[in-house]
């Protein structure tokens, strides 16, 4: 019996029933330009191009780079990086990855430290710490709108304030005054309305010795403060803050030193502050000082410590929330629930808080 026929009728069956061989490979890919992004210590945005195979997206674990795409339903778009400033004196790196299916290929991010402040011959840091930024006030006629940025409005701010805060100048009067060294912060009454200035550092800081030297206003209605307050505030007092240094007109040369957070604070009776009477803190210059470290907070009048919170070490962020960065603020308010407590005295006006420096020091 002749059985190639057969044997070839089954192989013919076979050939036919497997296809697969014959069907196309679909290959996922992603490619981009540049494949690194090398960034200065201030912030930079940089664009990326990109080619895939298929839609595609993009995500990076660095909350300092920040990215917008375009063109992720199809196979060619962009994607614009912003790397955030580095106030760190050293170098960071960090990755983006882009994926298109199972495809991916990695964008490396480095950014170069923030440049150390140079050690000035005048300045005696704090032992154990180096000065990382400050403010002298010897340049200008205004403050540097490249370290300081106003807070701007009226409403209250919370505590029913009588001032507006302007930048820098309300009706060709100006109320932020540099002079001879000396930063002049003025409130007076412009146009039938009270305006002063409130003003912030533009960097941020966690833990570091924190200090200014001050000459604050007298009269009733005067509410003077240099403080800090969470970079990334999003509630009060849960996110928390950190006064150095508060007077009130109507106590004349009593200042005081205090911290808020959730479980701390006065509208609930549980305010921690201290006070002290420093008899020519109106007519003279004094350094008002922040020790801030991981397990407490101290302040100091010329030197002598005022204030003591110390870290509970129990990691809850109600009793000590104090554990991200901060910025500086100096402001003069005028009347309010504290500052108001016993009326104000318009006849006081212009009153002018001076402020001869402000300095910030860090570990070694």
């Amino acid at each position: 019996m002749n059985l190639f026929p057969l044997f070839a009728l089954i192989l013919g069956f076979i050939g036919c029933g497997s296809s697969s061989d014959d069907e196309p490979v679909v290959t996922e890919s992603i490619a981009c330009l540049p494949t690194q992004i090398n960034a200065g210590y201030e912030k930079y945005v940089a664009t990326i191009d990109i080619t895939a195979s298929r839609e595609w997206s993009v995500y990076s674990e660095e909350s300092w780079i920040t990215y917008s795409q375009t063109g992720s339903l199809s196979t060619k778009g962009t994607v614009e990086v912003t790397v955030a400033a580095n106030t760190e004196t050293k170098e960071r790196q960090g990755t983006l990855v882009l994926k298109a299916g199972s495809s991916r290929t990695t964008v490396t991010v480095k950014q170069a430290a923030k440049p150390e402040t140079p050690v000035d011959p005048t300045i005696t840091a704090p032992e154990g710490y180096k000065l990382v930024w400050h403010d002298e006030f010897n340049e200008g006629v205004s403050p540097n709108l490249d370290r300081w940025s106003y807070e701007v409005g009226g409403g209250g701010w919370g505590n029913n304030e009588l001032q507006t805060y302007v930048a820098g100048s309300q009706g060709g009067e100006q109320l932020a005054v540099l002079k001879d060294g000396i930063f002049s912060i003025v409130c007076k009454k412009v146009s039938g309305k009270v305006c002063s200035i409130r003003i912030n550092t533009k960097e941020s800081w966690k833990y570091g010795y924190f200090e200014a030297r001050l000459k604050l206003p007298a009269g009733k209605g005067t509410w003077p403060a240099f403080w800090m307050m969470p970079k990334d505030f999003k509630a009060w007092p849960d996110d928390g803050e950190i006064d150095i240094m508060e007077e009130v007109g109507y106590r004349p040369n009593y200042v005081s030193s205090a911290i808020h957070c959730k479980s701390y604070y006065h509208s609930i009776g549980t305010q921690k502050t201290a006070e002290r009477f420093v008899s020519t803190a109106q007519s003279d210059f004094h350094i008002y000082a922040l020790e801030w470290t991981e397990t407490a907070i101290n302040t100091y009048v010329d030197g002598v410590r005022l204030f003591t919170f110390a870290n509970d070490g129990k990691g809850d962020k109600n009793t000590w929330p104090f554990n991200a960065a901060f910025y500086l603020k100096l402001n003069l308010a005028w009347g309010g629930d504290w500052g108001g407590a016993e009326g104000v005295d318009e006849s006081k006006l212009p009153a002018t808080y001076e402020i001869d420096y402000v300095r910030v020091f860090q570990k070694k």
